[in-house]
């Protein structure tokens, strides 16, 4: 009852417009300051008129201190226009309108909202768990005067070393297929509904995969139309692709405030959070960067 509920679409450098579902405090007797997430996960629900449980949710600690709470489809998924890339590159090098990233898409989506939102205090945050934790980090290179803060937890960071899909370098076959199949399914317009999910033909997952057999037999199960499947199946190496794609390449002078957060027991994302930290530390020594490191399995610090 005390918030508002706004749906629009903030348009990017290059002309490309993200979706974004914006929570705002009713009480305009002071500013209130920004927290946003960017997801490929979806804003769901869709419509103002449906509110998301979140006094049932972390999110409840925000509402009552009064945050206007953003949260964006990134380029390219869910209501958003554009062509999703995974874990897009940073480019450091922008030289015209074209060159977008998801830090250049961060910066352009604050700028508006800190030049149009009412009753802001022109101070942003950024947090993310997970995929999108590396949104956070893609945010922290962003250069927005107005972000004072960014929080990755549990977050995507190095695909191959040691985040999700290979652990120093090993494939890790049931988690990136069963992953794909159903993340990786094709959107070719702006969707606000969901693919079909796909399910296991056994009750067994590890018998599906003792069948299955080889790698070759699972790009077939697969299908042709999971372009990141194709680019794991292209990329067993470290080579360019995996590189180019490594944020902490690129953690110099970082301006915000840092608080990575990870789960000692994280089987998905331990690995980025400790070496984001660790990069940060090294690479730009000005900046305020903290970690929290728990108990926690994969997510775990946001159920509570």
């Amino acid at each position: 009852d005390h918030y508002d509920k706004k749906e629009l679409y903030i348009t990017m450098r290059d002309g490309v417009k993200l979706f974004t579902s914006v929570l705002m405090p009713k009480d305009a007797s002071e500013k209130h300051p920004v927290l946003m997430m960017r997801t490929p996960y979806s804003c769901a629900p869709y419509g103002e008129d449906k509110r998301p449980p979140y006094w049932n949710t972390y999110y409840r600690y925000y509402l009552r201190e009064g945050y206007i709470i953003i949260r964006q489809d990134v380029r390219g998924r869910w209501m958003s226009e554009g062509e999703f890339e995974n874990v897009r590159p940073f480019n450091p090098n922008k030289k015209t309108d074209k060159d977008t990233d998801e830090a250049s898409d961060t910066y352009d989506a604050i700028d508006w909202i800190v030049k149009n939102i009412p009753n802001n205090n022109g101070n942003v945050g950024v947090f993310g768990i997970s995929y999108p934790g590396f949104y956070s980090t893609m945010a922290a290179l962003s250069g927005h005067p107005a972000l004072k803060i960014v929080s990755p937890q549990a977050p995507v960071t190095e695909w191959f070393m040691g985040d999700d899909f290979h652990h120093n370098g090993a494939f890790f076959q049931m988690d990136a297929f069963r992953f794909y199949k159903g993340f990786g399914q094709p959107r070719p317009l702006p969707t606000a509904v969901a693919g079909a999910p796909w399910t296991f033909p056994t009750a067994d997952a590890y018998d599906f995969y003792l069948k299955a057999g080889s790698l070759k037999k699972l790009t077939t199960i697969m299908g042709d139309s999971i372009a990141f499947w194709k680019d794991l199946m292209s990329h067993p190496n470290y080579d360019t692709f995996w590189k180019a794609r490594n944020p902490m390449n690129h953690v110099t002078n970082v301006k915000p405030v840092i608080m990575t957060v990870g789960g000692l027991f994280d089987a998905e994302d331990c690995y980025g959070a400790w070496n984001l930290y660790k990069a940060i530390e090294s690479k730009s020594k000005s900046t305020n960067n903290r970690i929290v490191m728990g108990p926690w399995y994969h997510g775990q610090p946001i159920l509570r």
